[in-house]
């Protein structure tokens, strides 16, 4: 299934790669990763997706509390939350496809066209991962994606509720 995992941990050097390290010695995989400093210069949040059932969830936070740098750890899957990534793509289309190009950022509002040069229309998308992914598949119909770039997914408790830190 798939979880994710929001951890607030120290701003400072190697703590993102003991964390990752802890994962690669365990053999557990990060689909998505995304890491940045919060409202407070001295913490970051870093939230990750993987995949897994309660037990190895169970496991990943447990042994992510162990570390020094980690001030909270959650899984906010069985949580209301809310999450959103960014993606952005450039696609090759050919005169022939502009409408059904057209349409395709029609079914996707929030999707914007960011660049046109040459044939290749560079697009920017936010969603949630499922939204992504139907977006990707849409476009991938109507042109040929040459390249990509995902931000990895950013996730918040909804309302009042917060991750704080111990």
């Amino acid at each position: 299934m798939r979880r994710i995992i929001s951890i607030l941990l120290q701003n400072e050097a190697g703590a993102l790669a003991r964390i990752a390290g802890m994962f690669s010695a365990r053999g557990y995989n990060i689909d998505s990763l995304s890491v940045a400093a919060t409202h407070d210069a001295a913490v970051s949040r870093l939230t990750l997706v993987t995949f897994g059932d309660d037990a190895v969830i169970d496991q990943i936070i447990k042994q992510s509390r162990k570390l020094i740098e980690v001030l909270e750890i959650a899984d906010l899957t069985s949580r209301d939350h809310i999450e959103t990534e960014l993606v952005i793509v450039k696609i090759e289309v050919g005169n022939e496809s502009l409408n059904n190009f057209v349409a395709a950022l029609r079914r996707h509002p929030r999707a914007q066209v960011i660049d046109i040069s040459a044939g290749v229309r560079t697009i920017e998308f936010t969603g949630n991962g499922a939204e992504v992914g139907e977006f990707l598949d849409d476009l991938g119909r109507v042109g040929e994606v040459i390249e990509l770039a995902r931000s990895g997914t950013a996730a918040v408790e909804r309302g009042a509720a917060i991750l704080a830190q111990a």
